[in-house]
């Protein structure tokens, strides 16, 4: 039921010198070393500082009218450090005058009656990144306030010429800069900044009781790369008039189809369970499947932090080790936790590349760009041969838990008779163990990179569907 991009967005702003100064870390750099010396002076053993710009811009449109314009602007910076095995972590949005000092100093303080933690330190100097490739993640050409509402105002009227549409649920565009500059007391000395621009649309069909919603989205670092406005409008359009009349159905044992759009979250499932802080306390139920066959022969899902353009692209973790691309399931077996240095020293191993973090807070493990490699039968292919089945458009609630691998999420869609797509289905849970959801998966061909985490249509075999 997705629709993919014919048409593209151009951007026709250039960059104003306000905006070439937002693109300029030179300043941000300079604060973030004196910050690492002064935590030095002041008695840590080791240190390193982060500091993170972040500008958003983005207005909201409803029938018609501009409903809230806002912009923020704001650089903060987050000074760590280690004073034998005590660390402690403080941040500030404001240092004028003698600041640096004073806020070295209180960390150090504040590390001297922390608990010991054996498991604290920078990254091995070894695994600190030295090359940073170009991955293209600034778009120089930053829309006007005046093109977002064009954007949001066309999304807006292309979803209610959709036929059944009667009302707008809303249409915003926006538009962001978010970056990063890292120093440590080991030398490494990195930054990287990244646009993103986006275009979203909210549809209602029906009146009273009977109502229905849906919506689509687009989002990219490049104005270039996100579909049009009319087509974001008219997906989610077509997506909602699609969903008007659902039925219950009888509760059953059926094939289960997922969209692209909620596929990936079969995938966010998998990555929360490998993250290396719930495999140290094991809290998660694959903590002994390293090495397992938890899939099919030839199914790989891979974390890409290098892809050009991709959302959450950069060359460097937030510890300054050099990231690189991850078969985390290679032909079907679980070949890797996702790790930063204290998880990967905490069970005995090397970092992986994927500490993340904020400037409050010391770095812990998460993904990239995530994707479940395509398969080789198209969608309808996937569909054509179940008699009964469930194609799911829409996933509500949380219910997955993973420490057990239990799985059950409210759920709306289509449902499948003799491999067609016929009436709308509303109101149900699918239920099952991802175990036996990952056992039985598979993939179509039909994978497009729109998201953070990408996956085609995929097909599980023998999910619970419980309605009436």
């Amino acid at each position: 039921m997705s629709s993919s991009p014919s048409a593209r967005v151009t951007s026709p702003a250039s960059p104003t010198e306000a905006n070439s100064d937002l693109f300029d870390q030179s300043a941000l750099s300079d604060l973030a070393q004196r910050l690492v010396e002064a935590a030095k002076r002041a008695g840590a053993d080791q240190a390193d500082a982060v500091a993170v710009r972040g500008v958003s811009h983005g207005v909201e449109v409803r029938d018609g009218r501009m409903q809230e314009s806002e912009r923020s602007e704001g650089d903060d910076v987050g000074l760590r450090v280690i004073v034998g095995q005590r660390q402690a972590v403080v941040s500030t949005n404001d240092i004028s005058g003698d600041g640096v000092a004073r806020l070295a100093e209180r960390a150090v303080a504040m590390a001297r009656v922390a608990p010991d933690d054996k498991y604290v330190g920078l990254a091995d100097p070894a695994l600190l990144a030295r090359d940073f490739p170009d991955l293209d993640l600034l778009d120089p050409n930053t829309p006007s306030t005046a093109e977002l509402e064009r954007r949001a105002r066309a999304a807006e009227e292309a979803a209610l010429a959709v036929k059944g549409i009667t009302k707008s649920g809303g249409a915003s565009a926006s538009s962001g800069i978010g970056g990063m500059v890292l120093v440590t007391s080991t030398g490494f000395h990195g930054r990287f900044l990244r646009s993103s621009q986006s275009i979203s649309m909210t549809a209602i069909a029906g009146d009273g009781t009977g109502m229905e919603r849906d919506y689509d989205y687009t989002a990219a670092p490049h104005g270039e790369d996100l579909m049009s406005p009319e087509e974001v409008g008219r997906s989610a359009g077509e997506r909602t008039a699609a969903r008007v009349g659902p039925r219950k159905v009888e509760t059953c044992k059926v094939p289960v189809v997922f969209d692209p759009r909620v596929a990936g979250s079969l995938v966010g499932h998998l990555v929360g369970a490998v993250n290396g802080a719930s495999i140290a306390r094991k809290t998660s139920f694959l903590k002994d499947k390293m090495g397992a066959k938890l899939f099919q022969d030839g199914i790989r899902i891979v974390d890409d932090p290098l892809r050009r353009r991709g959302l959450r692209s950069q060359a460097f973790d937030a510890e300054g080790v050099a990231v690189k691309p991850l078969a985390i399931i290679d032909d079907g077996v679980l070949t890797s936790w996702l790790l930063d240095c204290a998880t990967a020293r905490e069970l005995g191993l090397t970092t992986t590349g994927h500490a993340h973090r904020g400037v409050s807070s010391s770095p812990s493990p998460g993904p990239y760009n995530l994707h479940l490699e395509a398969g080789s039968l198209g969608p309808d292919e996937l569909i054509g041969d179940i008699q009964q089945g469930f194609y799911v458009t829409d996933l509500i609630g949380s219910g997955v838990n993973g420490v057990t691998g239990d799985y059950s999420r409210g759920a709306a869609g289509f449902w499948i008779e003799n491999g067609k797509l016929t009436y709308a289905v509303s109101e149900v849970t699918i239920a099952g163990h991802l175990l036996d959801i990952y056992k039985s998966l598979t993939p179509a061909n039909d994978l497009t990179f729109r998201y953070g985490v990408n996956a085609p249509t995929v097909r599980i075999e023998g999910l619970t569907v419980a309605g009436r």
